[in-house]
């Protein structure tokens, strides 16, 4: 039984001195072409603190605690007088090595405590920090005070805020659940504010193309409003913004046939033609819409605004509030008299819930027909109340480029899915 506790405590320990080599790589790297005794601290220093770490966790848990709790004060007393003498010699007043070595030493106890992949994981995320250290200067020289402003607002709004809300059903017909109209508020916030960054990196053209990929795959209707209001600041940008509307719309059509083969497999054969010819269509009339932008016009941001659209969040949580109490009151005037009619109105607020339900219900309840066909009017309802917003909020330009388009989309999607 001991050889074998020995054994544990030698891999331990090994651990231990890994972590130290890993982060003593990428500080040893740094300060290579200094000569031998010039360095602060290299590939040797930091293996040892870390075997030094692991040595005193492993040494206090057979003669108490307190016993790292003074090897650790030691050892910092130590580096911190070393750290002085060289910052008094070299006027560097960066204390990131006093700190890293202090990290190695933690990091070196927590995986003599068996806690490797904690200790791995933080050794490896401290190392890519200090390794990128030029790259986050720059991108924090860059950063505007109205960039900071609006990160600390998303962190308030979508961490502190939104896990505190309740996740249940009020008001009329059950239609208003707080932490979901909020979570839509903290995605339309979080499209605008990655959106703003992507096209300040990648600028204008890949920005938006980019950005419309990603929200498609997550919420196409949020990304409509948002670029349809910044179509409004940017008349030079009125195609490429309608091309990546497009694009967001395209995307959710493969996202629900997706989401429905997973809930019900049999589904994907008959849902994929009509959706297919759906994606092939916007797609096209995207492309269409790029390359005019490309050929006659110039894709400069001329005002990029505020990163984070917080008052235009809100207005899209009113909203989707108003929108769901129509559908809701619908449903309970008119009573569910088709499961067409059902997908209709449900589609007008998201596609998913509605194709989670009626995939489900394809199971057993209902015939796959009837399914895909209501699945593809959910999409259809979604999709022109997108090409509405466009109009609603982009102006009669957008509608031209995109509520003409999606028109004609959700016909042949609709035709097809009938004559199938």
């Amino acid at each position: 039984m001991n050889n074998f506790a020995d054994a544990e405590n030698i891999s331990l320990v090994g651990y231990a001195l890994a972590i130290g080599l890993l982060i003593g790589v990428e500080r040893g790297w740094r300060s290579r072409d200094e000569k031998d005794g010039n360095r602060e601290a290299g590939l040797r220093t930091y293996g040892l603190t870390g075997l030094l770490g692991g040595s005193a966790a492993l040494l206090a848990q057979y003669i108490g605690t307190i016993t790292f709790g003074l090897i650790f004060v030691g050892f910092a007393v130590a580096v911190t007088v070393v750290y002085a003498m060289h910052r008094r010699i070299s006027g560097d007043a960066s204390i990131t090595s006093l700190i890293t070595l202090l990290l190695t030493f933690m990091l070196g106890a927590l995986a003599a405590l068996d806690h490797v992949n904690l200790a791995a994981s933080a050794a490896v995320v401290a190392a890519i920090l200090l390794r990128f250290k030029d790259t986050l200067h720059a991108w924090l020289r860059s950063l505007e005070r109205d960039e900071l402003h609006a990160a600390l607002q998303l962190l308030l709004i979508s961490i502190v805020l939104l896990p505190i809300l309740p996740d249940h059903n009020y008001g009329p017909w059950q239609a208003f659940n707080p932490y979901e109209i909020w979570l839509m508020v903290v995605l339309i916030a979080s499209v605008s504010f990655v959106g703003y960054f992507v096209m300040k990196t990648s600028g204008s053209g890949k920005g938006v193309i980019l950005t419309a990929l990603a929200a498609g795959m997550v919420s196409s209707t949020v990304l409509t409003l948002h670029f349809s209001r910044l179509s409004q600041k940017q008349e030079s940008m009125k195609n490429v913004l309608a091309a990546g509307i497009l694009v967001a719309c395209g995307a959710m059509f493969p996202r629900t046939v997706l989401i429905a083969s997973l809930i019900n497999p049999v589904l994907f054969d008959s849902l994929i033609i009509p959706m297919g010819v759906m994606t092939i269509l916007t797609l096209c009339a995207a492309a269409f819409m790029w390359n005019r932008s490309v050929q006659y016009q110039p894709s400069k941001l001329t005002h990029l605004g505020n990163p984070l659209e917080l008052k235009s969040a809100l207005f899209f949580g009113a909203l989707l509030v108003l929108i769901i109490l129509l559908g809701k009151a619908a449903i309970h005037f008119f009573g569910e008299t088709g499961i067409y009619l059902l997908a209709a109105v449900s589609g007008i607020a998201d596609v998913d819930p509605i194709n989670l339900t009626l995939s489900r219900m394809s199971n057993a309840e209902l015939s796959l027909d009837v399914a895909i066909l209501s699945i593809v009017i959910a999409s259809s309802s979604n999709t022109l109340i997108k090409a509405m917003l466009a109009v609603f909020i982009g102006g009669s330009s957008m509608g031209v480029r995109v509520l003409l388009p999606l028109v004609f989309v959700v016909l042949a999607g609709l035709t097809t899915a009938w004559l199938l």
